[in-house]
């Protein structure tokens, strides 16, 4: 039976990721430096990271969605923090998609693309 997904991104840095999660309220799980692996987490969410150094962030193909009571109210949050809404990183508020989620969306440092959201009432 399944359970939940751990998705696994590329850190080109460590140290800079472990700082751009805990902004966004992630905390420190564990690190295999020898591995090169990494786990943060928020809630029931766990963001699996592997060392990649040569990593290029703006040629990143790398993301998750989360699924979240209210994406709004972590928007708000988000939204305190002062996110660039250009380039990498940054931050997109939440929104009434036309597909039916309100979602938002975060680049991190590395180019990965985490976008969270709830399924609107119909």
């Amino acid at each position: 039976m399944l359970i939940r997904a751990c998705p696994i991104l590329p850190s080109s840095d460590f140290e800079t990721t472990k700082k751009f999660y805990s902004d966004l309220g992630f905390e420190f799980g564990s690190e295999y430096l020898e591995e090169g692996y990494l786990i943060l987490h928020r809630d029931k969410i766990e963001l699996h990271f592997f060392k990649s150094p040569q990593h290029v962030a703006e040629t990143s193909d790398h993301g998750v969605f989360v699924r979240v009571d209210d994406a709004s109210v972590l928007s708000n949050e988000y939204k305190a923090l002062n996110l660039p809404v250009e380039g990498i990183p940054r931050f997109t508020e939440a929104e009434n998609k036309p597909w039916g989620i309100c979602e938002l969306a975060v680049i991190d440092t590395d180019g990965n693309l985490i976008r969270v959201g709830h399924i609107m009432d119909t």
